[in-house]
């Protein structure tokens, strides 16, 4: 008899545990789903809500993947009235993390603008895609700002992202609120006149110790008609890196001249 009462009270302990742990499943679902809030939400607040997605583009387009930061408690990536988007690409090094981490599309969500970071194809969270022409790549960012539902963006663009962002400019420039050049690729692909009829406003942007790239870029690049230049003091091809606060300073005194 011992042995049985024994053997009934593990049964019955064991039913005891079972009905504690179907209690106690839901609230430690919920903590899972609390502890996913993103520390900078906690660290801030909650005035900075940083998203990230993977938007699907048009019919035999790859997705693009995004990042987004959005100011207010209740933010929902909207620009205040008056601003303009602000789509930043990357360098080849980079992807649209790097943005997010130095606090740019933050920093710019805070003073009302919509600021988004994309990977481009094969980079990052962004599956490859064929890319072999010009006309490619301005169609790829054709249906990047239909599908994220951006409208006359400034367009900011470092190094390797120029063979995305040149073409573009040369082609659809009028789409575009302003441009800024951070020492791009690919500026010696186009003539002097081309260049000339362009009327976005451009803000010229490089490191003063970039020797090589920096000045080759400028050498094509003033012939923009609506061009203005910023030399990061001490930095170098990426300047954005070595020198945020001027580099953040440089692009929101750009930003807020535009109407």
């Amino acid at each position: 008899m011992p042995v049985g009462r024994g053997r009934l009270g593990l049964l019955l302990l064991g039913v005891l545990l079972t009905f504690l742990l179907y209690l106690l499943l839901p609230a430690t679902q919920q903590e899972r789903r609390l502890a996913g809030t993103r520390p900078e939400e906690g660290k801030r607040g909650r005035r900075v809500a940083n998203t990230t997605a993977r938007s699907g583009m048009a019919a035999g387009e790859p997705p693009v993947f995004y990042r987004e930061a959005s100011a207010g408690p209740q933010a929902s990536g909207a620009a205040s009235p008056g601003r303009p988007d602000v789509l930043f690409l990357h360098g080849q090094a980079f992807t649209s993390k790097t943005w997010e981490a130095l606090g740019t599309l933050a920093l710019l969500a805070g003073e009302g603008y919509r600021a988004v970071a994309i990977d481009l194809p094969g980079y990052g969270d962004s599956p490859p895609a064929e890319m072999a022409t010009a006309q490619d790549r301005v169609a790829f960012l054709d249906h990047v700002l239909q599908e994220l539902g951006i409208r006359r963006p400034v367009l900011v663009s470092p190094s390797m992202s120029g063979r995305f962002a040149l073409p573009f400019l040369l082609a659809q420039g009028d789409r575009l609120a302003g441009f800024v050049p951070i020492a791009p690729v690919g500026t010696k692909d186009y003539t002097a006149e081309q260049y000339r009829r362009v009327q976005t406003p451009t803000l010229i942007l490089y490191g003063d110790r970039d020797t090589i790239l920096a000045p080759q870029a400028l050498q094509s690049l003033r012939q923009l008609p609506g061009h203005r230049v910023a030399v990061v003091p001490d930095a170098g091809h990426a300047c954005y890196l070595d020198k945020p606060d001027d580099f953040h300073r440089a692009l929101l005194g750009f930003l807020h001249q535009l109407k």
